[in-house]
């Protein structure tokens, strides 16, 4: 959630009903243990949490009582009562709650809030308290627990949680619940969280053997499968098609480079602690990449460039290696290896609307083509007070190009929203946000304009003018990386991918092994023609054949008996569930291929 987005969500109805739920949850475990030390409770994205220390292990039994117990507090319309008190007097109340204490000592000092984060200032030190419990607290509230509905919240369950997320501390209990303003937005959040696990991209990459992470390989390392790997070609087939098509030139650039390249562009100074430590040998540091701008910079560089040349775009599907802390890896949507759809377009300032909207027009035909209905553009902005720490130090260029994406994107007419305080170090740039079918939001993709690295490589054109002139350069990642993208995939598809991205695009069944052999010779005209398909002629029933098809979302099945082997025919099984029956081969041939060839949506 960006900084703007959370600030919105804080000031939000919805946000204060999170919060009073967390306070009543509290109240609830205290009741059940008297002994309980409780921490902190905040509200998060879809719910809120709350820490406890416990004298035993909470069970599913126990969040059903706490619930129930929560539901007659809500309905006993409990004012939330917030009091300022001195650090003494809020010390005399948590007298026996060690992890307030802790936390009123650093609000005393100014250095911390009750959450742990650091603080500009003193602030003051603030109790709520509803019925009769008690808790630090800086609000906001309900005004009464009756805006806690009690048919709008759920707890969702317990894990473990170190105090502070600091490994070193007690580990804790931590509670998960949700809460909605209505029974409605409740039961929709729930059905969605329904279909988000049978979607899960981590459990349908195993399943369809597309991907699996192993610990002696690494954590955040994936190992694509063969089903993988042809997603990946089709993938990058896909990027190739569109990119020859729009005048790019492919390049391809090695795993590992020196430290003196990095220190150059100014990534080491600003991404270090996201990448991996150096190795060194014969005195020399070396980096493996974590991005592959330099290098292309390099590219660029390599000979004199005229206006006449330019725009120049170079594209590649390189390798990158970016060191991602364990606890925020998650499947293939945050890992440590990737492979990024890449390219740098070095263009005079001129060509740069063209240019610039060029991608955002990719983008639009890749949300065509994947079905995805819902996105946001977004530009992310620098803000002053990072100039000479996060972002390059020239506020002049920064309103120049920032206005330069402005009007390239009103001209367009793409609709965008504005963030601050999310550029990249070089430059703003568009980040898009896309939602699955189920309505998951993921981030995507990300077009950025640099206006600061190419001077630093001593990039120029000669211009009309038979002057030396410092390109533009744009970083642009439509298709983002073949991690994040099929990860997002999994879920937007439920693993049902359309035909020409199906890892296996046709089984052929027999009926009974006296068909083998006409199963066999159809896979292999069918693999002549350009599609993926394979025979099952292993010992099982033909409805465990068919079964086995479906579990692995195979979208075409041809089921093959005497009577269709003595007329040379073919019955066909849809994945949607539609049937044909006895149809020539080359009819069924001519349609995969036309799917194939469109990329078609349909089957």
């Amino acid at each position: 959630m960006s900084q703007q987005v959370q600030e919105k969500y804080e000031e939000s109805h919805l946000y204060r009903i999170r919060h009073s739920a967390a306070h009543v949850m509290a109240q609830a475990v205290v009741e059940m243990f008297p002994e309980a030390k409780y921490t902190i409770g905040p509200p998060v994205e879809n719910g809120f949490y709350y820490d406890f220390d416990l004298p035993r292990n909470l069970t599913p039994e126990d969040l059903e009582a706490i619930e129930k117990r929560m539901r007659q507090i809500v309905q006993g319309k409990h004012e939330f009562r917030k009091t300022v008190v001195s650090a003494n007097e809020a010390k005399k109340i948590f007298a026996d709650q060690p992890y307030k204490l802790e936390l009123i000592e650093g609000l005393e000092t100014g250095g911390f809030d009750e959450y742990g984060n650091p603080l500009e200032e003193k602030p003051e030190i603030s109790i709520y308290q509803h019925d009769t419990f008690v808790d630090l607290c800086r609000g906001p509230h309900v005004e009464n627990t009756r805006e806690i509905k009690p048919d709008a919240f759920k707890l969702m369950s317990v894990a473990g949680a170190y105090w502070r997320g600091d490994e070193n501390n007690k580990q804790l209990q931590r509670i998960y619940g949700t809460a909605w303003e209505n029974k409605k937005q409740l039961e929709e959040y729930l059905h969605q969280l329904e279909e988000a696990k049978k979607r899960d991209h981590r459990k349908l990459g195993r399943e369809l053997e597309i991907f699996i992470f192993e610990e002696e390989v690494g954590p955040g390392l994936p190992l694509w499968l063969p089903n993988g790997g042809v997603m990946i070609e089709e993938l990058e087939k896909l990027a190739k098609e569109m990119e020859e098509a729009a005048g790019y030139d492919r390049v391809r650039t090695p795993n590992l480079t020196k430290e003196d390249l990095f220190i150059r562009s100014g990534h080491l100074p600003y991404y270090a602690e996201s990448m991996y430590p150096p190795m060194e040998l014969e005195g020399v540091k070396y980096y493996v990449k974590p991005m592959n701008c330099p290098m292309h910079h390099k590219i660029f560089g390599s000979k004199l460039r005229s206006y006449r040349d330019l725009p120049i775009r170079l594209a590649e599907y390189g390798t990158c290696y970016r060191y991602e802390k364990s606890g925020e890896l998650f499947g293939l949507m945050r890992v440590r290896s990737m492979q990024m759809n890449d390219a740098h377009i070095y263009c005079s300032e001129d060509q740069f609307e063209q240019e610039f909207m060029g991608v955002i027009d990719l983008y639009h035909k890749y949300f065509e083509l994947f079905g995805i209905e819902k996105y946001v553009m977004r530009l992310s902005l620098h803000a002053r007070a990072g100039l000479g720490k996060k972002y390059v130090d020239n506020e002049r260029l920064w309103l120049k190009t920032e206005d330069m994406v402005r009007r390239a994107m009103d001209n367009g007419g793409v609709p965008y929203v504005e963030r601050e305080d999310e550029a990249a170090f070089y430059g703003p740039k568009i980040d898009v946000q896309i939602w699955s079918a189920i309505g998951r939001e993921f981030s995507l993709a990300t077009n950025q304009v640099d206006f600061a690295v190419p001077e630093r490589f001593d990039l120029k054109f000669t211009n009309k003018d038979g002057h030396d002139e410092v390109p533009l350069c744009i970083h642009r990642a439509p298709l983002s990386t073949h991690e994040r993208l099929v990860g997002f995939l999994l879920e937007h598809y439920a693993g049902n991918f359309p035909v020409w991205l199906s890892p296996e695009q046709v089984r052929v069944i027999p009926i009974t092994d006296g068909q083998n052999e006409y199963a066999e010779n159809i896979a292999r005209q069918l693999r002549a023609s350009g599609i993926r398909a394979r025979a099952d002629v292993s010992s099982q029933r033909m409805n465990a054949k068919i079964r086995d098809a479906q579990m692995m979302k195979v979208p075409y099945m041809l089921v093959v008996g005497d009577k269709e082997m003595q007329a040379g025919l073919v019955s066909l099984r849809v994945r949607d569930g539609s049937q044909q029956k006895d149809i020539p081969l080359a009819e069924f041939i001519a349609r995969a291929k036309d799917r194939i060839a469109k990329r078609a949506k349909e089957l």
